[in-house]
C-alpha cells in the first residue's frame, strides 16, 4: 500500500500519530480509579473492621475472575475497532458496537445471577476463613449481583479508547470514585452508620456509582462517538472472538494462589491484599502504556504498517521499563510507612515489605508481558501468548508457588517468588517473538470481498 492510498483509506491515522503518553495518561488514571473503587472500600473499612478487609479482598478476587468473560469481549472489541478504523472501514463499527454491548450485557446478567445464588459456595471453595465468610458473602451478593453494570462500562470504555477518546474513561472513573467515597462515608462513618451495614454498605456505594457511570457512558456513546445500537446486527450472530486467552489462565492461576494464601492465616491474607494495593500503582503505569500502544498498534496493523507497530512497541517498552522499575524500587523503600497507613500489625508490615522487594524483580517480566502481549493481541496474534500462559503460569506460578509456599513453608514470600519466575520467563519468550516478527501477518480485518457479514468471522 502506498503512502497516498494509506492516507486515503485511513482517515483515523491521527491516532497512529499520537504520542503514547497522550493516550496513556488518561488510561492510567482511568485504570487507577477503576481499581481503586474496590480498594477505597478496603481502605475505608480498614479503620472500621480488620476482618472486613480480608472479606472484601477475597470477594473481589472471585469477582475479578468472574468478570473475565466479558472483559475478554471488551478486549476483542478494542482489537477489532482499532484495526477497522486503521483500515478506514467505519461502516463496520456499529455492528461491532452492537455485538459487543449486547453480548456483554447478556453474559454478565447470567454471571450476576450465578454469583447471587452461589456466592457462599464459591467463597467456601476458596477456603475463606469462617470469620470472614458472612461479610464476604453479603458483599459479593450485592456487587456480584449487579456486575452487569461493570460489564457495560468495560465495553463502552473499550469503544471510547479505540476511537482515541481516552479522557472520557478517566472522567467516568473519577466520578465513580467520588460517588463511592461519599457513599462509604455516609454509610460507614456518617449519619447512616446507625444501619450497621459494614461491608454491605461499601457494596451499595460501589453499585450506585456504577449505575450512574453506565448512564453517562450511554449518553457519550450516542452524542460523541455517534455510535448506533441495533438488533439487526445480531442476525446472524457472530461467534468467533479474537480473544485474550492468557487472561483466563492468569485469573484462574490467581484463584489457586489465593486459595493457597487463605490457608496461611490472616497475616498472610492481609499482607497480600495490602501489597497488591501498593504494587497496583506500578502495574497501572505499565498497563496504561501497554493499552495506549495497543490502540496505536491496532490502527497501524489495520493500515498494513507493521514496521511502525514494531518500532512503537520497542519504544514504549523502554519507557515503561524505566518508569515501572523506578516506581517499584521507591514502592519497596517506603513500604514500611505506606503499609503502616493500612494496619498497625507489625507482622503484616514486615511480610508485606518483603514481598514488595520481590515485586521489583517481578516488574521486569510483567512490564514486558503487558506491553508486548497487548500489542501481539492488537496485531491478531492471540494463540501463541495463550499457549505460553497455560504452560508457564501453571508450571511456575501455581506449581512452583505450591512447592515454595506450601511444601517448603516459605508462605507468601514463596508465592511471590513463583509469580516473579513466571513473569520473567514469559517476558523473555514474548520479547524474542516480537523481535523475530512471529506476530506479523495475523491481521483480523478482512478485505472488501464479502458482504457486511464478513465480520462474523472475527467479532463477538
Amino acid at each position: 500500500m502506498s503512502a497516498t492510498s494509506s492516507k486515503l483509506k485511513n482517515p483515523n491515522d491521527s491516532v497512529m500519530n499520537q504520542r503514547v503518553i497522550k493516550l496513556a495518561w488518561p488510561i492510567f488514571l482511568q485504570l487507577l480509579l477503576g481499581i481503586s473503587l474496590g480498594y477505597v472500600d478496603t481502605i475505608m473499612l480498614s479503620n472500621y473492621n480488620e476482618t472486613a478487609v480480608g472479606a472484601i479482598g477475597n470477594a473481589n478476587q472471585i469477582l475479578g475472575f468472574l468478570t473475565l468473560a466479558f472483559n475478554i469481549i471488551s478486549s476483542a472489541t478494542g482489537i477489532i475497532v482499532s484495526q477497522y478504523l486503521g483500515a478506514g472501514k467505519k461502516e463496520k463499527m456499529n455492528m461491532i458496537y452492537t455485538v459487543a454491548l449486547s453480548f456483554n450485557l447478556v453474559l454478565s446478567i447470567v454471571i450476576s445471577f450465578v454469583v447471587f445464588i452461589f456466592s457462599r459456595n464459591l467463597l467456601e471453595a476458596m477456603q475463606v476463613p469462617a470469620a470472614m465468610l458472612d461479610e464476604s458473602d453479603m458483599y459479593m451478593r450485592i456487587v456480584g449481583g449487579t456486575i452487569f453494570t461493570q460489564a457495560l462500562i468495560n465495553a463502552f470504555n473499550s469503544i471510547f479508547a479505540s476511537n482515541g477518546k481516552t479522557v472520557f474513561g478517566m472522567i467516568i472513573g473519577l466520578g465513580m470514585n467520588i460517588i463511592n467515597i461519599c457513599g462509604n462515608a455516609l454509610l460507614l462513618y456518617g449519619p447512616l452508620q446507625v444501619l450497621g451495614l459494614g461491608a454491605s454498605g461499601a457494596a451499595v456505594s460501589t453499585c450506585g456509582s456504577r449505575v450512574i457511570a453506565v448512564i453517562a457512558s450511554v449518553i457519550y456513546f450516542y452524542t460523541v462517538i455517534k455510535g448506533k445500537f441495533s438488533l439487526k446486527y445480531l442476525r446472524p450472530f457472530p461467534y468467533d472472538v479474537p480473544t485474550a486467552g492468557e487472561n483466563i489462565s492468569y485469573d484462574c492461576s490467581q484463584l489457586f494462589l489465593q486459595a493457597f494464601i487463605n490457608t496461611m492465616g490472616i497475616v498472610a491474607i492481609n499482607a497480600k491484599i495490602y501489597a497488591n494495593m501498593l504494587s497496583m500503582f506500578t502495574y497501572m503505569i505499565a498497563l496504561a502504556a501497554a493499552n495506549a500502544t495497543q490502540i496505536i498498534v491496532g490502527h497501524s496493523v489495520g493500515a498494513h504498517d507493521y514496521d511502525f507497530a514494531y518500532r512503537r512497541v520497542l519504544k514504549t517498552l523502554r519507557f515503561g521499563m524505566i518508569i515501572s522499575i523506578s516506581v517499584a524500587i521507591v514502592n519497596w523503600l517506603i513500604s514500611p510507612f505506606t503499609l503502616g497507613l493500612f494496619t498497625g500489625d507489625k507482622a503484616v508490615i514486615a511480610l508485606g515489605s518483603s514481598v514488595m522487594f520481590i515485586a521489583i524483580i517481578l516488574e521486569f517480566g510483567r512490564t514486558t508481558n503487558l506491553v508486548i502481549i497487548n500489542s501481539m493481541k492488537a496485531a491478531g496474534d492471540v494463540k501463541f501468548p495463550t499457549a505460553l500462559a497455560i504452560f508457564s503460569m501453571w508450571l511456575l506460578s501455581v506449581g512452583l508457588g505450591w512447592l515454595l509456599g506450601i511444601y517448603f513453608g516459605m508462605g507468601l514470600t514463596g508465592i511471590w517468588i513463583a509469580m516473579a519466575a513466571d513473569e520473567i520467563f514469559r517476558g523473555v519468550v514474548v520479547f524474542i517473538r516480537w523481535i523475530k516478527g512471529g506476530w506479523r501477518g495475523k491481521r483480523v480485518v478482512l478485505e472488501d470481498k464479502t458482504s457486511p457479514t464478513e465480520t462474523a468471522e472475527v467479532t463477538a
